[in-house]
């Protein structure tokens, strides 16, 4: 019997939700869909500069499945640059860290640190 599948810890939903060229309809043949897990793991790893076991802690689950996700997230990205595909974020095996816990994944929510950082620059900046 296969192990149950966890739930993906995500710091916070995509702003949008569609993606793709200006000038093409979005139907099947030109829609990929990416789920919220694979967008965390892009957002994690290549915007906020998380190491991959770093993800894996942020999320709550094994690095090796992280390493997953992150692939196949890079692939559907390529696909739809390179092919002129419309990515659309839905879905997925996840849960939304609660506002108001202090932190999850041991008090290390990146939505949390994301605003301490962000306040703390702008009191340098005044």
């Amino acid at each position: 019997m296969p192990r149950p599948r966890k739930c993906r810890k995500v710091c916070c939903l995509p702003e949008r939700e569609i993606y793709g060229p200006l000038d093409v309809s979005v139907n099947e043949d030109n829609l990929i869909i990416m789920t919220v897990d694979e967008y965390e793991t892009i957002r994690l790893i290549d915007l906020e500069g998380f190491t991959q076991e770093d993800c894996a802690n942020q999320m709550n689950i094994a690095r090796t499945t992280v390493q997953g996700i992150y692939n196949e997230a890079r692939r559907k990205l390529a696909e739809s640059l390179v092919n002129g595909k419309v990515l659309k974020i839905q879905g997925g095996d996840y849960e939304l860290c609660s506002e108001v816990k202090i932190g999850c994944s041991n008090g290390r929510c990146c939505r949390h640190r994301c605003k301490r950082e962000l306040a703390h620059k702008e009191d340098k900046s005044h």
